[in-house]
């Protein structure tokens, strides 16, 4: 299988910042092993600002765009020295693609990223994708990276996109408010009620929430391409979601 897996901020760090390096170890063992049994991996990774926060003693996520550049500037170093160190103790190699929203959008552009991806498959590297927050402005973004992951995914036809959170996955209301919330384990089709319990955003950290994962989501269905929400805080649920295991939320892509 091809599968794409995004991955937040809030799964990489803890609330300062700084790297949850137990988590990211496992993270990046499970993949490992996953690629191992001969699946083709594409990873699309939060984390830059957030690290760059932690690594800079911030005591929060800047507000103005130069400080949030210069904190993905200081972040994306960090987080693919990690990548590298750790995929490299399984002798898998890592590459670097940094993205604007005018890469996905122009065709020509588009077509080169496509070509170089699927290249990158071919010889056996594992792509990590980020968005480029570092000269992204608000006309050039995608934005969130959840919806970054849902347009790589439909790039390069992957099967699967597994989206990890802080979150077991939908729910049909914020089950941190509301204890009678209950988990949505399967959707075929993305609702004005799904929409309304999908809420805001995410933590300070990141920019997601779920309200961008039911747009992600809508993009990978209207492909044919299933996507996941599971919680990163345990990464060896990627296994269960490939044995086909009734964990998280699945979004079923329209076959054609």
């Amino acid at each position: 299988m091809r599968i794409a897996v995004k991955v937040g901020t809030s799964t990489l760090t803890h609330s300062t910042g700084r790297l949850d390096i137990r988590r990211v170890e496992t993270l990046c063992k499970v993949l490992s092993d996953i690629k191992n049994a001969g699946h083709e991996l594409i990873l699309i990774s939060s984390g830059a600002i957030g690290m760059g926060v932690g690594k800079l003693n911030l005591s929060a996520r800047p507000s103005d765009m130069p400080g949030k550049q210069a904190a993905a500037a200081v972040g994306q170093c960090e987080l693919m020295y990690v990548y590298d160190k750790l995929f490299g103790e399984h002798n898998h190699t890592v590459a670097q693609i940094l993205l604007t929203g005018e890469d996905l959008r122009e065709e020509r552009r588009h077509g080169n990223f496509v070509n170089t991806l699927q290249r990158l498959l071919e010889l056996g590297a594992l792509p990590v994708i980020n968005e480029n927050d570092t000269i992204s402005t608000d006309e050039i973004r995608v934005g969130d990276n959840d919806t970054l992951g849902a347009l790589v995914a439909v790039s390069v036809a992957a099967e699967e996109l597994i989206v990890l959170t802080d979150i077991d996955g939908l729910y049909t209301a914020d089950p941190r408010r509301d204890a009678s919330a209950r988990l949505i384990p399967e959707v075929r089709e993305i609702t004005p009620e799904l929409r309304a319990a999908a809420g805001g955003g995410g933590s300070a950290l990141s920019t997601g929430g779920m309200a961008t994962k039911l747009t992600a989501a809508e993009l990978c269905m209207a492909a044919g391409t299933d996507m996941v929400i599971v919680n990163g805080q345990r990464p060896d649920i990627l296994y269960e979601v490939l044995e086909g295991k009734a964990v998280g939320t699945r979004f079923i892509g329209k076959k054609a």
